[in-house]
């Protein structure tokens, strides 16, 4: 995507986070008044066990050129062992980014807790830098969903 000095490049961020902790992590951030970029866009699920990759590859192909997974910390899964699951899976998911030829900077795992506002709009800023700093995610977009 060829860019002028005029116009900046604003990431689609998808945000996968868990109902327990991350997500109330974000609602506090809110409500603390904390910034993050709007481009981060939120999808809650019940835990980050639940996240499976095929919905990242498929944020990808919609056009999203960065995805996040935040959940509880481990130890703290509000379904016991659920991270250590979300963990494994995304260590195999990273694996195949690769192979496919995605960079897999552009997919992060996070726990945030509840309590933990400040890292949750930290880390969503960070990211958000992050994939500006890698530029349009043009590997497995779908040109079906391009406007």
């Amino acid at each position: 995507m060829p860019m002028n000095s005029t116009e900046s490049f604003a990431p689609k961020i998808v945000a996968f986070c868990c109902n327990w902790c991350s997500y109330a992590g974000a609602d506090l951030a809110g409500s603390s008044r904390l910034a993050y970029p709007a481009d981060v866009k939120i999808i809650k699920v019940p835990c980050s066990c639940r996240v499976n990759p095929m919905f990242i590859l498929r944020a990808f192909e919609k056009g999203a050129d960065g995805v996040i997974i935040c959940g509880c910390h481990p130890g703290d899964c509000h379904y016991s062992t659920g991270n250590y699951y979300a963990r494994r899976r995304m260590t195999l998911l990273f694996s195949m980014l690769e192979y496919i030829g995605i960079e897999k900077d552009r997919v992060r795992v996070e726990w945030v807790s509840a309590a933990e506002a400040v890292k949750f709009s930290e880390t969503m800023n960070s990211f958000v830098l992050q994939i500006k700093n890698l530029g349009e995610n043009v590997r497995l977009g779908d040109l079906r969903c391009k406007s």
